[in-house]
């Protein structure tokens, strides 16, 4: 476990060099696997890359070693590997079980999950369930940490409703780091509302884990801390690949696993997403838009209906905010029609039902900030940087709170994720919230100067859990919080 005084220290040697990412360096290098990647590395590698030349990759589903009656038993590795995201060359990167990105767990509502984490890395790792109500022990506080050479077991319960949860890193000091480095994974937790619905599944359902990444002329990861260079856009580990599809609907889990990077995604034509979920699982109705906005950490459920288009053609799901080159944020992965199909599949005007929200016992006020301007900017929650002796805000089991976040900040954008509970967004700006959040939430994004109001029930674990903005730069910087449920 990483103690009060030595996440200081590492607080201190960050500090001294701005965090800029070479201060992190020396306590992440040394897992990393030596010498340059291999390869041909022309200049400007990376933006070399043809669009849609490779198929985007489907994400390996982890099978349980074996149950104890009543729980599925899982052991994982985190490890250094070696992975071709870019065409021929051979990158170090951080993997649970070899895998870039992690792989996909598939849970159930009322069959608990067991996980054996293994460090096989040289750096502390801590395994946090994004989105899951679970005891503290098990919820990956950045400073409950599994050492290296060590194992950790953690017991999830999944006693809560559907939801697409996914896992990463969250060690202090380390999560940025060795999250961009690949340290994520997906966890579907699935329940009897959901696998009642038409929806499509099968080979016509995909997870896609959306990030974007640096890359050096060797073909190798380049992280500095706040990079706003990071301009190569990934599919499930894939620069700007193709996704083969036939001509009916597809469901697909949308996950952005970026650092910071915020996506709008359209398709090029204009046609229409039908978004039927987000973080905490299924919307009450579908919602047709013709654009999908997502955050760092945020998940969103869309059904395209392919039917719409020729065998034969194509269309391009496009990025249309956050910083970089357009001929290199702006695309995001190509659609090919390559087939007819059946289509028994469909999307019922009501997906679920969600209990009326409780009169609030306490209501609270959360300011994000970080210094804007200057070489190293500090990143604070209610004007404090993370202390992880100290309990920020006091709750009460069984209560119902309403939060009032507030970006302070007149240029930086925030989000704000909160552990243990799925909350419900009241208001934006003083607004009804947009459709595409109307169901239950872990993350919600803050534009500079924006306000939202949400509410949450605190009654499943009493305990020692954390809130921060998920850009994960900022989280590292001090802009996160413990909240203590007694």
């Amino acid at each position: 476990m990483i103690t009060r005084r030595s996440a200081l220290g590492v607080a201190v040697a960050t500090t001294g060099v701005g965090l800029t990412g070479a201060g992190l360096a020396p306590l992440v290098a040394a897992h990393m696997t030596a010498g340059p990647a291999t390869g041909t590395a022309p200049t400007a590698l990376a933006a070399a890359v043809e669009k849609f030349r490779r198929p985007m990759r489907l994400l390996p589903v982890k099978r349980p070693l074996g149950n104890t009656g009543r729980s599925d038993v899982y052991v994982m590795t985190m490890k250094p590997a070696r992975a071709e995201i870019l065409p021929g060359i051979q990158t170090d990167v951080l993997t649970y079980d070899g895998h870039f990105p992690g792989p996909v767990i598939r849970a159930r509502t009322g069959r608990p999950v067991v996980i054996r984490q293994r460090n096989r890395l040289t750096v502390p790792t801590a395994v946090h369930l994004h989105g899951a109500s679970v005891r503290p022990d098990s919820d990956g506080d950045p400073m409950d940490v599994i050492e290296p050479g060590a194992d950790r077991v953690y017991h999830y319960p999944n006693r809560q409703s559907h939801a697409p949860l996914w896992f990463h890193d969250h060690a202090h000091h380390l999560e940025a780091e060795n999250v961009y480095r690949g340290l994520s994974g997906s966890y579907l937790l699935t329940d009897d509302t959901e696998r009642s619905l038409p929806l499509p599944a099968g080979r016509y359902e995909a997870v896609i884990a959306l990030r974007d990444a640096r890359f050096d002329e060797q073909g190798r990861l380049v992280y500095a801390m706040g990079d706003r260079g990071r301009n190569t856009i990934l599919t499930n580990g894939v620069p700007y690949p193709y996704f083969e599809v036939a001509a009916r609907k597809y469901r697909l889990r949308l996950l952005n696993a970026s650092n910071q990077r915020r996506f709008e995604l359209r398709l090029a034509d204009g046609g229409p997403l039908v978004q039927i979920g987000s973080d905490g699982g299924l919307l009450p109705a579908p919602h047709t838009t013709d654009r999908v906005l997502m955050s760092a950490g945020e998940r969103a459920d869309v059904v395209v209906d392919f039917s719409r288009y020729p065998v034969g053609s194509s269309v391009v799901l496009k990025n249309t905010t956050g910083s970089g080159p357009v001929e290199e944020i702006g695309e995001v992965l190509r659609f090919d029609v390559v087939r007819t199909a059946d289509d028994p599949s469909e999307i019922p005007a009501r997906l679920r039902s969600l209990p009326p929200l409780p009169r609030p016992d306490v209501e609270r006020e959360v300011a994000l900030r970080m210094d804007e301007g200057g070489e190293h900017p500090g990143a604070y929650i209610d004007e404090k940087v993370y202390d992880p002796g100290r309990v920020d805000a006091a709750v009460r089991f069984g209560t119902s709170e309403i939060w009032t976040v507030t970006n302070a900040n007149a240029r930086a954008e925030h989000n704000f994720h909160m552990h243990l509970v799925q909350f419900r967004v009241l208001e934006r700006g003083g607004r009804p919230p947009e459709p595409g959040e109307t169901g239950l939430k872990d993350t919600v994004f803050l534009a500079p100067g924006e306000t939202v109001r949400l509410q949450a029930v605190f009654d499943t674990y009493r305990g020692h859990y954390v809130y921060h903005c998920h850009m994960f730069e900022h989280g590292v910087r001090g802009m996160m919080a413990t909240m203590h449920i007694r």
